[in-house]
């Protein structure tokens, strides 16, 4: 594969209002139920599309006094897509590294006050962790495996780069850690399977 940062850039001009805050989580060969419920979430009704799931990730955290998160599931092959909508469970490493448990966990998300997080665990372990709009501050038991790759696909090493595409190139990295890309028909058409989990 060779998608880079440039390749998601239909996501912020398709999808203003989840590109605003978002999480988005692979998980190798666990199903939605499996997720939730290392998660300790809870069922919530199945959504299509997007703007569905921003909607109903406002209400889920209305109705709960700001106690809860939508998560929003399909299987894709043989990984798990999460997306939340303002959401971050899946780069909170105490929730994200023990559900990681004898799998693979790759995480990446982004707030409107442009905090931004990656996160790659196996099995409860980090395995590289950094935010996007720094990649050379990286930790982990591996964080520099990918390193190469990184400056291919259009992470921001040098300093006050002319157009900032952070946050696309964390995209283009999870693709090609997991051979799953996300696509505008995606997101417009999946039916997703929905729960949502406590925020602590």
């Amino acid at each position: 594969m060779d998608s880079t940062a440039t390749d998601y850039v239909w996501f912020e001009q398709d999808f203003p209002d989840l590109a605003e805050a978002y999480c988005f989580t692979l998980v190798h060969k666990v199903p939605p139920a499996g997720i939730l419920q290392r998660l300790s979430g809870g069922d919530e009704p199945t959504l299509t599309g997007a703007s569905e799931l921003v909607e109903a990730a406002h209400e889920v955290f209305r109705r709960s006094s700001g106690t809860r998160q939508l998560i929003a599931m399909t299987m894709l092959g043989a990984w798990t897509l999460m997306i939340e909508p303002n959401g971050y469970l899946g780069v909170t490493e105490d929730r994200a590294l023990p559900a990681s448990a004898g799998t693979i966990w790759i995480s990446h998300s982004t707030n409107v006050n442009a905090l931004d997080s990656f996160l790659w665990a196996e099995d409860g372990i980090v395995r590289l962790s950094f935010e996007p709009m720094f990649p050379d501050s990286r930790w982990g038991t591996t964080p520099d495996v990918h390193q190469d790759l990184m400056h291919r696909i259009g992470s921001h090493f040098e300093e006050d780069p002319e157009t900032d595409l952070s946050p696309l190139a964390a995209f283009a990295l999870a693709e090609h850690m997991s051979g799953i890309g996300i696509t505008p028909e995606l997101l417009h058409e999946t039916t997703f399977t929905c729960g949502s989990a406590e925020i602590r």
